[in-house]
């Protein structure tokens, strides 16, 4: 059964990461989802929102300037989102810098191992498919499909691009602190994205709670993508547990995402203070 519509959603992304709409299509599709607060939260990059503030104030939508930093913890690469940030903000500009420099360095890695297994031109290729945005390893999966090498993303990840795989190119991301900080000196609030993403025990999860905890972290996602009820109503109990607010996001990554939607999503419980609950961040 599809979620019910809602007002908020604070993590999506573009063609400045690895969306397939445009700053300011996504805008419109929010708007027209029903969405009135929402966040564009591109990987590593605040590229895309100038175009998105741009859209939000023809639609009448209000923007929450955000971004998505992955990071390195329990043997890991987490993701925490920012929101409210300000994007000129020096400290996250340089922390983003390092972010993009990783990604490059990642880029060309994953090429000449796609090259090796006799994907010509990989990097170049690549590169045409993010449209002048960052290159990112959904890009090469597009690549491997739109080759015939695999039928689908999902595919290209479990054969080619996910851990242990031959194409796969680690990264020593930013650390939870760091990218925390960041965050916080640009005037946001952190937020650890779609917690059961990341395929961790009931112990590695609470480990990794406590870490971010710790580190200054401000809320979870309880609702993201295709959570189930049950899903949120375990995602609000550790909420709950860990004195941390909620937010929710879609995660929506483009149209052809058929099995979610922007704003379709659950509302936090009452007991639960929204992350949204900031000056200037009215739903």
């Amino acid at each position: 059964m599809p979620l019910p519509a809602s007002t908020v959603d604070l993590h999506a992304h573009s063609t400045a990461s690895d969306g397939t709409l445009a700053p300011d299509a996504l805008v419109a599709a929010a708007a027209a989802a029903g969405v009135r607060s929402f966040a564009l939260t591109d990987h590593d990059t605040v590229d895309g929102l100038d175009a998105a503030a741009q859209a939000a104030q023809s639609h009448g939508l209000r923007l929450v300037p955000g971004v998505e930093l992955s990071v390195n913890c329990a043997q890991k690469t987490l993701h925490v989102v920012g929101l409210g940030i300000d994007p000129a903000c020096a400290t996250l500009t340089d922390g983003l810098r390092q972010q993009q420099v990783r990604r490059e360095h990642r880029a060309a890695s994953i090429a000449t191992k796609l090259e090796m297994l006799g994907v010509s031109d990989a990097l170049d290729k690549a590169a045409a498919l993010a449209g002048g945005g960052q290159i990112t390893r959904t890009h090469f999966a597009r690549l491997l499909v739109a080759e015939g090498r695999c039928k689908s993303l999902k595919k290209a990840f479990e054969r080619y691009l996910g851990a242990g795989k031959p194409a796969y190119a680690g990264v020593e991301w930013a650390t939870l602190d760091e990218a925390i900080r960041w965050i916080h000196a640009a005037g946001g609030r952190a937020v650890l994205a779609h917690p059961l993403h990341y395929k961790l025990s009931s112990g590695g999860r609470e480990r990794v709670y406590a870490a971010f905890r710790d580190a200054g972290g401000d809320a979870i996602e309880v609702c993201s993508g295709n959570s189930s009820v049950a899903d949120a109503a375990r995602l609000a109990d550790d909420a709950r547990r860990h004195g941390l607010r909620a937010s929710i996001g879609s995660d929506f990554h483009g149209p052809e995402q058929v099995w979610l939607g922007l704003g379709r999503l659950l509302p936090p419980p009452p007991d639960l203070e929204p992350v949204w609950h900031a000056p200037g961040w009215a739903d």
